[in-house]
């Protein structure tokens, strides 16, 4: 979700099924590298999976008086992370314009529920964009050790890189 939500107008329109990206864990292997994932168009849906849940949708339009680039946007909540699954995003003509994907999967050793990449969709230019990927990285460190001082401008300017 990007964007301030006190821009819109929020309602809740009920719970219902489909199908949403879930128990990625192929598509997060560090078996895989980029280039299995991106292609044209798309990513690998070899890699992908999905499940059918429930979700609740939430649906914001844009309150009178305000901007943002999206004038409608419909959220799919899954019912068991409570995190939004899918998104679609309407522009001014009310048409569909972007629809976003969270590819999730379950850290058990923290515990917590998360995605492994995220997807947007343009539908109108037919490109997409991928965010997150992370199957080439170190994985996450959900343990670091940190102090008070590694939030200092010092400490900023100490990670920074020219």
């Amino acid at each position: 979700y990007n964007g301030s939500p006190d821009r819109y107008e929020w309602s809740l329109k009920g719970k219902k099924e489909i199908y949403i990206p879930y128990n990625s864990y192929k598509l997060h292997s560090d078996q895989l590298q980029y280039k299995d994932i991106l292609q044209k168009g798309h990513i690998n849906p070899v890699h992908t999976r999905y499940e059918l849940h429930r979700v609740w949708v939430v649906e914001g339009v844009l309150r009178e008086g305000t901007s943002h680039l999206y004038a409608k946007r419909t959220f799919y909540v899954d019912e068991d992370t409570w995190q939004i699954s899918v998104a679609d995003h309407y522009d001014g003509r009310g048409e569909l314009w972007r629809v976003g994907e969270a590819h999730a999967l379950n850290y058990y050793q923290v515990p917590v529920a998360w995605h492994t990449l995220e997807v947007l969709h343009d539908l109108q230019a037919g490109r997409y964009l991928v965010l997150g990927l992370d199957n080439q990285e170190k994985p996450y460190d959900f343990n670091p050790k940190i102090s008070e001082a590694d939030f200092t401008p010092a400490a900023l300017r100490r990670e920074g890189r020219r």
